[in-house]
């Protein structure tokens, strides 16, 4: 039965339609390859009884002919989406034992269109990190090694629990969310693919905030039409959500038989970065000579602001998390510490509750929204942000999508950056600017670094055309032909 977790979602969802398996037989073999896999901390919390009861309901719609765009198929979800009844903690010690009594808008989606749920996935705190290694329960562990070496590497982050579990087999699809490149970067350590769809595209309704301007959910997997069928059923308008856009929602899987024939693809000069490792650049140069091959015009593009996208960047998320966060006090849900008064009691909350990268978060943005300093720093960040916006919008005046590597290196060792804040920050050198200008961008496998280990590209798109995103990732996809799969080491 564990072969049947080796198929991708779109192989699953045909075979639970022809009735060539259950969805039973499905949920029960991802649900063991949960259990066997605890080594990888994938899950912080698992919920088989659950998933038991989805899967049988499932199967009892499918034989009546009524199943769902995902009925049957086992998903993981991101634990920073709220699931009523289910703890959902953001991996916070503060949220620890909170069960909410609403669902997400996302999840809501995906249980209406048949999907079974295993469990709430590992990620960074309040999804702060690049690496799922700030999380209160421990960092999850990526399923890839570097050839012979057992040092357990990071999986990418925030949404490392969510990428562990797709490149492990343990589900055929996670939600993730993306901040910063929180989908994009951990799916390019590990092998699978990842979409952050345009800002608005799907409702943030009943996801634990981070930055909320920034914040967009979104699906990953094992394939590009995988994550074309999974962000169908996420995205739609949600009037719960005052920055969910109200547009139709296209048929992302057709558009990944689409090809490149006749597309532009930019190729922005400034992403050439001095000090990324040469096979990055190598991979690139690679990726271009596919989707030229394939029938795509390569031009180039200048986005001369990109070099403020970092700092700027990390200005404005965490004075956005400085913000959201101050909702958790010890008064309403969560952690609350013993104190004599109340403002004891807060402080104590926050100091035990929250994690350091978290702390220092937000602690920066309080300082850069501070009186003295609001207009010196987040007032210019967010200049910098909209030069980065119509840095895009000149840039998409000749191409229609553009290519450039989705991570600076492979997956690194745990611990071997944890004391060096500023070299995790630069993870998210390649993705930063699309959550800044609020456009789409997917990460594809495309190829192993010199340790064997995955290495992605990105593909950024127009606000609102994911449809072109589809074509060409598919195409990279073919192109690339990555079939690699890490060797199982966990129990």
């Amino acid at each position: 039965m564990s072969d049947l977790l080796k198929l991708s979602l779109a192989e699953a969802r045909d075979g639970l339609r022809a009735k060539s398996f259950s969805s039973v037989e499905l949920t029960t073999a991802s649900v063991k390859a949960i259990e066997g896999a605890r080594e990888l901390n994938a899950y912080i919390v698992e919920t088989p009884e659950i998933a038991a009861k989805m899967a049988t309901e499932s199967d009892a719609r499918i034989a009546k002919g009524e199943g769902g765009a995902l009925e049957g198929v086992p998903l993981g979800i991101k634990d920073l989406f709220c699931t009523k009844g289910v703890q959902t903690t953001a991996a916070s010690k503060i949220l620890k034992g909170f069960k909410p009594v609403y669902e997400s808008t996302v999840t809501s989606k995906l249980w209406a269109a048949g999907a079974v749920m295993t469990g709430k996935l590992n990620l960074d705190e309040f999804a702060m990190g690049s690496s799922n290694e700030t999380s209160h329960f421990g960092p999850a562990i990526n399923p890839w090694r570097r050839g012979n070496d057992a040092t357990k590497l990071v999986p990418g982050g925030s949404s490392g629990g969510s990428a562990a579990a797709v490149a492990a087999d343990l589900v055929f699809g996670a939600t993730g969310t993306d901040t910063g490149g929180s989908i994009r970067q951990p799916a390019s350590v590990v092998g699978i693919a990842g979409i952050k769809p345009t800002y608005g595209r799907c409702s943030r309704w009943g996801i634990v905030a981070f930055a909320s301007s920034l914040d967009q959910a979104g699906p990953m997997a094992k394939t590009v039409k995988d994550c074309a069928i999974l962000l169908r059923e996420m995205s739609g308008y949600d009037p719960k959500d005052s920055t969910s856009v109200d547009m139709a929602v296209p048929d992302f899987e057709a558009a990944c038989s689409r090809g490149v024939k006749g597309l532009r693809i930019g190729v922005p000069k400034e992403y050439r970065i001095d000090g990324v490792p040469a096979e990055i650049d190598a991979l690139w140069e690679q990726g271009i000579a596919w989707l030229k091959d394939a029938g795509a015009e390569i031009v180039e593009v200048s986005l001369p602001h990109t070099k403020y996208a970092l700092p700027a960047y990390y200005i404005v998320a965490p004075a956005e998390a400085s913000s959201n966060l101050a909702r958790y006090d010890g008064v309403r849900y969560g952690l609350r510490a013993e104190a004599d008064d109340l403002t004891e009691m807060y402080e104590r909350t926050r100091a035990e509750g929250f994690g350091r990268e978290v702390q220092r978060r937000i602690l920066i943005g309080t300082y850069v929204l501070s009186a003295g300093y609001y207009d010196a720093y987040y007032i210019k960040a967010q200049k910098v942000r909209t030069l980065i916006a119509e840095d895009f919008n000149r840039a998409y005046e000749t191409c229609d999508a553009i290519l450039t590597p989705a991570s600076p290196s492979p997956a690194f060792g745990i611990g071997e950056k944890a004391n060096d804040p500023i070299s995790m920050y630069l993870n998210d050198v390649y993705t930063v600017t699309v959550n800044l200008a609020g456009l789409p961008g997917i990460a594809v496998p495309a190829g192993l670094s010199k340790d064997g280990l995955p290495l992605g590209l990105q593909l950024i798109g127009r606000a609102f055309d994911e449809e072109t995103l589809f074509a060409a990732g598919a195409a990279l996809e073919r192109a690339a032909g990555f079939s690699a799969k890490p060797a199982k080491w966990w129990a």
